[in-house]
C-alpha cells in the first residue's frame, strides 16, 4: 500500500507504469519507475532518445496519467484525482520548462510571466512586482517590455524559467530547457537556471542529453528499459 512521502519530499514515484500500442504490439515505456526528489534538490534525467523521458516528465506534471503507479505532490496522491484538481495542481504546484519556449509574441517579457500569476488569483500589481523581480534576477530587467520576437533565443529561454517559476510552484520539470541554444548560450542559461532553482528551494528535475550539464545537477538518475536508475 502507497504510503505517503516525507513532508521535505516535493515529488515522489512510485511504480510508474505506461504502455502504447505500436500497431497490434504493447511498448512499454515506463515499468515500475520510482522516484523522489526533496525541495531543493536538482536531478538529472537522462537515457537514449526514445527512452521515454518525456512521458515519465508528462506524468510527473500531471499532464498525462500512467497506467498504473502512484504520483504523489505536496503530500497528496493525485492518481485518482479529477481533471478540475490536476489542473489546480498544476497550476500551483508545478512550474514547466520545455525545449522551445512557447512565450506568447503578442505579449512582453514581462507580462509572459504576470499571466500566470494573475489566472492562479493575484492582482495585476503583485504579478507584476513579481515578475520583474524574477527578469532582473535573470538578467532581463532591461529587456522585460520587449516582446518575445525582439529577444533572442536565450533571453526568450530565461523569461521562459521565470514564467514557470512565478507562482512559487514546489517542484520544476525542464525537457531539455536549453536544448535549442548555441553551447555557449546554453552555458550561460543552464547555470542562471541553477542559481534560481536553488535560491528558492524548488524540487527539480531537469531531462538532458548533455552530461556535463547534468553532472552540475545534485544527482543523476537514468532511464533505462522503463527503470530509473
Amino acid at each position: 500500500m502507497s504510503r505517503p512521502p516525507d513532508p521535505n519530499s516535493g515529488l515522489r514515484l512510485e511504480g510508474i507504469r505506461r504502455s502504447f500500442l505500436q500497431g497490434k504490439d504493447e511498448l512499454r515505456v515506463l515499468d515500475g519507475a520510482d522516484l523522489a526528489i526533496k525541495g531543493g534538490e536538482i536531478i538529472a534525467l537522462v537515457g537514449p532518445s526514445g527512452a521515454g523521458k518525456s512521458t515519465l516528465l508528462h506524468i510527473a506534471g500531471l499532464l498525462e496519467r500512467p497506467d498504473a503507479g502512484e504520483v504523489w505532490l505536496g503530500g497528496e496522491a493525485c492518481g485518482r484525482l479529477g481533471d478540475d484538481r490536476r489542473t489546480q495542481l498544476r497550476r500551483s504546484h508545478l512550474g514547466f520548462v520545455y525545449q522551445y519556449h512557447h512565450l506568447l509574441p503578442e505579449f512582453s517579457a514581462v507580462e509572459n510571466v504576470i499571466l500566470p500569476q494573475m489566472i492562479a488569483g493575484r492582482s495585476r500589481a503583485e504579478a507584476r512586482t513579481s515578475a520583474l523581480n524574477l527578469l532582473e534576477r535573470m538578467g532581463l530587467k532591461a529587456r522585460a517590455e520587449h516582446r518575445p520576437g525582439q529577444l533572442s533565443g536565450g533571453e526568450q529561454q530565461r523569461v521562459a524559467i521565470c514564467r514557470a517559476l512565478a507562482n512559487q510552484p514546489k517542484v520544476l520539470l525542464a525537457d531539455e530547457p536549453t536544448g535549442n541554444l548555441d553551447p555557449h548560450t546554453s552555458e550561460a542559461v543552464f547555470a542562471e537556471l541553477l542559481t534560481l532553482v536553488r535560491s528558492t528551494g524548488v524540487a527539480a528535475m531537469i531531462a538532458t542529453h548533455n552530461p556535463d550539464l547534468a553532472r552540475r545537477m545534485d544527482r543523476i538518475v537514468r532511464l533505462e528499459e522503463g527503470r530509473l536508475v
